[in-house]
């Protein structure tokens, strides 16, 4: 035989100078939950090693994170329900519990990467990602909340604007309203193909950000589709979006790959809590070894082609693995 391939693979010094796809911290996003008040670490049920902080924790985990290399990390709030209503009003308050935790984790770590999220959800007495008329997900209304959230987010600190609605045309609504109000500087990582996941539950738990009636399937993806994903992206690429991410990664990486061959912009892969809780589940169980999976589930991902990857693995592999 004259080619045998595992002359490649026959020890570990050879195997590194052929390895094919590197996988780093700097690759990584860091998800957090917020809570307001003081004083607050309460671990998510659906989430083991998941925390839901108050803002003076969440910036000692913070802190502990980037000693580890963790320099970007996107913060979603947990909103009690008397403080939503049908507009997401408060979600441009700005004295609001989340704008006020932007601007200080900003002001404790202005090098970091923050990111953050435009929704209705987690303010919304409907629990949808739009105003809701008769039952139905208003988009063009809904387009201005948006707006007015990402400007009071822009206003904050923040360095990446996250539209996860799946609004048609939110991109460049939000793209003409943040270079309107000199913000030109603030990246858009547009949720470009969100698909209606069976894997959102444990994030929903954290958020208590369920809809209240329905589902979300008007304006989240079919699972089935890819082809509708490129248009997603083309309209995406058109509006100003920076980052085009694919969200649930696992069950698409073949949506990664294609955008990533398709579109010229950086691809970002969302590895979402179910995700997350089925491993962490199944080491419980002691079906599966932690780290090994951690860090195959992650090269995964990069493999497809995504550059950037959110993941609540962050920390551990980052104390895992290294920089």
């Amino acid at each position: 035989m004259l080619r045998r391939p595992r002359r490649n693979r026959k020890s570990e010094a050879i195997r590194n100078l052929v390895e094919e796809t590197s996988l780093s911290v700097k690759d990584l996003i860091f998800p957090m939950f917020l809570i307001d008040g003081q004083r607050k670490k309460i671990e998510v049920s659906s989430m083991p090693g998941i925390y839901r902080f108050s803002i003076d924790e969440m910036l000692k985990e913070m802190e502990a994170c980037v000693k580890l290399g963790i320099m970007s990390f996107d913060v979603f709030p947990a909103y009690p329900e008397e403080l939503k209503d049908a507009v997401a009003s408060e979600s441009y308050n700005p004295d609001t519990f989340y704008l006020k935790a932007l601007r200080a984790i900003k002001k404790e770590f202005p090098e970091v990467c923050l990111m953050s999220d435009v929704a209705m959800d987690p303010y919304s007495s409907d629990g949808h990602d739009g105003i809701v008329k008769d039952g139905k997900i208003i988009n063009d209304e809904t387009l201005e909340v948006l707006s007015r959230m990402a400007l009071a987010q822009a206003d904050a600190g923040v360095d990446i604007i996250g539209p996860s609605d799946m609004m048609d045309g939110r991109v460049g609504y939000i793209r003409s309203q943040l270079d309107e109000y000199g913000h030109q500087d603030v990246s858009i990582m547009s949720y470009t193909a969100k698909y209606a996941s069976a894997f959102y539950g444990p994030f929903r738990d954290a958020l208590d950000s369920a809809p209240k009636f329905g589902d979300k399937k008007t304006y989240q993806m079919n699972p089935a589709n890819i082809q509708e994903a490129i248009i997603e992206a083309d309209l995406d690429t058109e509006e100003g979006a920076d980052f085009l991410m694919v969200k649930p990664a696992l069950s698409y990486l073949d949506v990664i790959r294609v955008l990533d061959q398709e579109f010229p912009l950086p691809i970002a892969a969302y590895n979402v809590s179910g995700e997350y809780s089925m491993v962490k589940a199944a080491v419980e169980k002691g079906w599966l070894e932690n780290d090994r999976a951690v860090h195959e589930i992650l090269l995964s991902i990069k493999r497809a082609g995504a550059k950037v990857i959110l993941t609540y693995f962050a920390k551990e592999y980052a104390e895992t693995w290294g920089r």
